[in-house]
């Protein structure tokens, strides 16, 4: 696998733990959206709360990763919906744990109208399998 972070100065510098662009070859990894539920319970983690609902959507992202032979170091894009672009903050927090700024994936975050089981936080990706 190769992974190469792409900066230039004609474009906005990245506000966050990510970067402009990621270049990438090898197996492609696409990992659907993924929401605060307990894979063993079914039941949603931390009802109105942004922090424990992103620890456990990384989480869950995790182990989508693990079964595929990859790691969070191996995301190239991310997508996040948020149900209030208030909580960008405490979601970046925690999101930030989970990537080196200087490498970390590209990212878009949205606000939505809704998301399913009316959870506040959905983040999907594209990794590179290595």
């Amino acid at each position: 696998m190769t992974r190469r972070v792409i900066r230039t100065d004609g474009a906005p510098a990245p506000v966050g733990p990510y970067n402009q662009a990621i270049a990438a070859s090898g197996q492609m990894l696409f990992v659907a959206g993924q929401i605060a539920l307990d894979p063993n319970t079914g039941e949603i983690v931390g009802a109105n709360d942004i922090v424990k609902q992103t620890e456990r959507v990384m989480a869950n992202l995790e182990a989508v990763l693990a079964a595929a032979g990859a790691k969070t170091q191996d995301i190239v894009k991310t997508t996040v919906f948020l149900a209030d672009m208030n909580d960008f903050a405490a979601m970046n927090q925690v999101y930030g744990q989970y990537f080196d700024e200087a490498s970390a994936p590209a990212r878009a975050c949205v606000q939505v109208s809704r998301l399913p089981k009316d959870v506040l936080v959905e983040i999907d990706c594209i990794a590179i399998i290595p």
